[in-house]
């Protein structure tokens, strides 16, 4: 028996060192060719990232690992790093336009022209083909994917305190100012709330500063600005004081802790549809320049030396579907970048979401704003400043033109080591954004 278990034994190795040398040295597992990575800015939260790997990749033509980046910054010394050791892991970047300026900038991005013109098809706006040539002439260095932008949700319970002649849907700052007094006033709770642990630098940097200044970094220590941050102190007075540990406003909405608040539509959506009887969307407030709101676009492209590039391909055009993009909706709160038709079955909260998103973008004398663009790795601290002012004036209560000076000259330092030039609302410049 022992004979005869060791022949057969000895049988099998042969056969498969038989094998073993008949496969090319240069073979790799099957599906392989096919593996794609996909680094992300957005979708990062557990949650979200969550259902992206298992509701929106679920029929993905090809294997997909997500990885969401920790923020812009590294995000960019990533991709850098890799392109630039020839060492790259990446097949696809999934991120928004302000992510790949930089980067298309340093050339770092493929040219995905030949992809643009075969998926024209699905519809993109105008505005979103030239902002996907980062710059260029004829190149489209990304494909435009995922939109979205940030909007007020309230809770019905507020309107009886709207000031006299207020509407809810075309509000000014001033009055959101006297709304929360009188709410204040009334009940003795300050019902206003910001997400200062989370995307507050977004609203400074698309609404305030618009609305107030119509520019971002020329205007960032003009009167004009002084007067935004004088408004605020005014605004901060009836927010709850709580908002500096908000990072979703959704939750202090659906708990009562506030009853009116700024935030992103993705931030807001699970408040808009777990209390859809008790909750509107509405746009954000305007300033003597204008309703500034934030335009977010996001996108797809590809880094110099990525391998299977034609499996991530395969994976933008997936992705830029109308299943997918409906997906992302219903799921996430991105709205299309394409002409994805939008279902009459959508939940009650998404259908308000698009209705706040419509108005807003709709509303006369709107000034839309673009996520700051061409800071590269230049681009967390050039949020710390909005952060840094927001402290010291609302917080700190130190003198709103002192800080301003101050801020602002660290902001110029930033602007000029990143030769990042002006993004709208901001007049162009030749060079490096002035700090005004």
């Amino acid at each position: 028996m022992t004979k005869l278990w060791l022949s057969r034994v000895a049988i099998v190795i042969g056969v498969v060192a038989l094998l073993l040398a008949s496969i090319p040295r240069d073979a790799t597992p099957a599906g392989a060719d096919t593996a794609v990575t996909i680094y992300s800015t957005q979708f990062t939260p557990v949650d979200e990232a969550t259902t992206f790997r298992n509701v929106i990749l679920a029929n993905s033509p090809a294997s997909v690992s997500f990885v969401p980046a920790a923020d812009s910054s590294t995000y960019f010394t990533q991709v850098e790093s890799q392109v630039k050791s020839n060492k790259v892991q990446f097949n696809v970047l999934a991120g928004l336009q302000s992510d790949f300026e930089p980067l298309a900038a340093d050339g770092m991005l493929q040219d995905l022209t030949p992809l643009m013109n075969k998926l024209k098809k699905r519809g993109f706006p105008q505005s979103f083909i030239n902002l996907s040539k980062l710059g260029s002439k004829n190149k489209h260095y990304f494909i435009p994917w995922i939109t979205a932008t940030y909007v007020l949700g309230v809770n019905r319970r507020a309107l009886p305190y709207l000031p006299k002649g207020a509407k809810v849907n075309k509000l000014t700052y001033d009055q959101l100012v006297a709304w929360g007094q009188n709410i204040k006033k009334k009940t003795g709770r300050a019902m206003i709330g910001f997400p200062v642990a989370g995307l507050i630098h977004r609203f400074m940097q698309g609404y305030l500063y618009p609305s107030y200044t119509k520019g971002v970094v020329r205007t960032f220590k003009s009167k004009s600005a002084v007067k935004a941050w004088q408004m605020m102190k005014k605004l901060w007075a009836v927010t709850n004081p709580q908002s500096t540990s908000y990072s979703f406003m959704q939750d202090p909405l659906l708990s009562g802790e506030v009853w009116i608040a700024w935030d992103h539509v993705a931030r807001l959506i699970n408040a808009a549809s777990q209390d859809a009887n008790d909750m509107v969307l509405v746009p954000a407030p305007r300033g003597p320049r204008g309703l500034g709101y934030m335009v977010v676009l996001g996108g797809l492209a590809i880094p110099k030396g990525a391998a299977n590039k034609a499996a991530a391909e395969k994976v933008i055009d997936y992705l830029t579907q109308n299943t997918q993009e409906i997906n992302i909706l219903k799921r996430l709160a991105f709205f299309p970048a394409t002409r994805a038709p939008i279902p009459a079955t959508l939940d009650t909260g998404t259908w308000t979401e698009s209705l706040a998103v419509k108005a807003q973008q709709n509303a006369k004398g709107s000034i839309p704003a673009l996520v700051p663009v061409g800071l590269g790795a230049q681009n967390a601290a050039f949020n710390k400043v909005y952060l840094d002012t927001w402290n010291r004036i609302l917080i700190q209560n130190q003198p709103i033109q002192s800080v301003l000076n101050d801020e602002g000259s660290i902001m110029a330092g930033l602007v000029q080591q990143a030769g990042a030039k002006c993004w709208y609302p901001d007049k162009p410049s030749k060079g490096p954004c002035p700090v005004g």
